[in-house]
This record gives structure tokens, sequence and C-alpha cells, in this order.
């Protein structure tokens, strides 16, 4: 069994990864549909709804993706994971106001930003707890890409 080389992995994820956020290149992805275009057309009022009416709001499920990728993002620079109140969020963040709503969305990307850079920085991947870090995100993201879907679905029916 031969291994895989660092430079193909890291190529793969980041393609991944922008799929996932920014420019969809048909892995899995339907045209459109990345998540910060898809936040492109959510408003306050819209994130501010809770979905189903008993679950997180939308920006709750986005200021919850910002908050895993900085968990990610200092864990793996770190080699360690610290522990993290995951509850917080899903009861705290509800209604948002648009400059609320915009930080989020702007937060979302910076931190989005320091994972790409996370990756083009990472020569080699020394174990299996990074690498299954960084295909987290794709996976995690995607949950709540699609849970965001969804609910605008039932949010514009």
């Amino acid at each position: 069994m031969s291994a895989i080389q660092s430079e193909h992995f890291s190529k793969a994820l980041l393609t991944l990864l922008d799929e996932t956020f920014d420019n969809v290149h048909g892995a899995y992805l339907d045209r459109n549909t990345s998540l910060f275009e898809t936040l492109a057309g959510i408003t306050a009022d819209e994130a501010s709804i809770p979905v189903g009416g008993k679950c997180a709001t939308l920006a709750a499920q986005v200021k919850h993706v910002a908050f895993y990728l900085d968990v990610v993002e200092k864990g793996v620079r770190e080699g360690r994971y610290s522990r993290v109140d995951w509850g917080e969020i899903w009861r705290t963040v509800s209604r948002v106001t648009p400059a609320e709503w915009q930080t989020m969305q702007d937060e979302l990307r910076v931190n989005y930003r320091r994972i790409v850079d996370l990756i083009e920085t990472t020569p080699a991947w020394p174990s299996e707890d990074p690498i299954g870090g960084a295909i987290a995100v794709v996976a995690h993201t995607a949950y709540h890409l699609g849970e965001i879907r969804q609910a605008l679905c039932s949010l514009r029916a």
C-alpha cells in the first residue's frame, strides 16, 4: 500500500473546502449552493427565525460553524483541543440585526480563510488527528449547509 503524498491530500481538501464555502466545482454540490452563495441571499430577519419553530435560528447555525472552524484551527495548530461549551451558541443566538448578521458572516469568512491558510502552510500531515480534523471541517460544514438550505425551503414555501 502506498502513502498519499501530502500535497495531493491538501489539494483535494482545499478543492472540497472551496466547493463547500465558495465555488462549486461539481464534486458534491449543485451550482450556486455553496455556503457563502447561500448566505448572500438570507436577510437578518430570515436568519432570526427558529427553524421549525423549535430549533436554532439560521444565525445560530452560521455562528456555530464559525466557532467550529475556530476550535479546529486552534486545535490543529496547538496539537490539542481545549474543552468548549458547544451548547452556548444554540442557547444564546437568536434574533440578529442586519449589522450582527453581517458580522457573523464576516467572522465565518475570516475563520474559513484561517483554515485554508492552515492547510496551505502544512507541509506534512503528521498523524490521523489533524487529517481527521481537516476532513471533519468539510463534513461538518456540509451538514450545516444542508440544514440551512432545508430551512430556507421551509421559510420561503
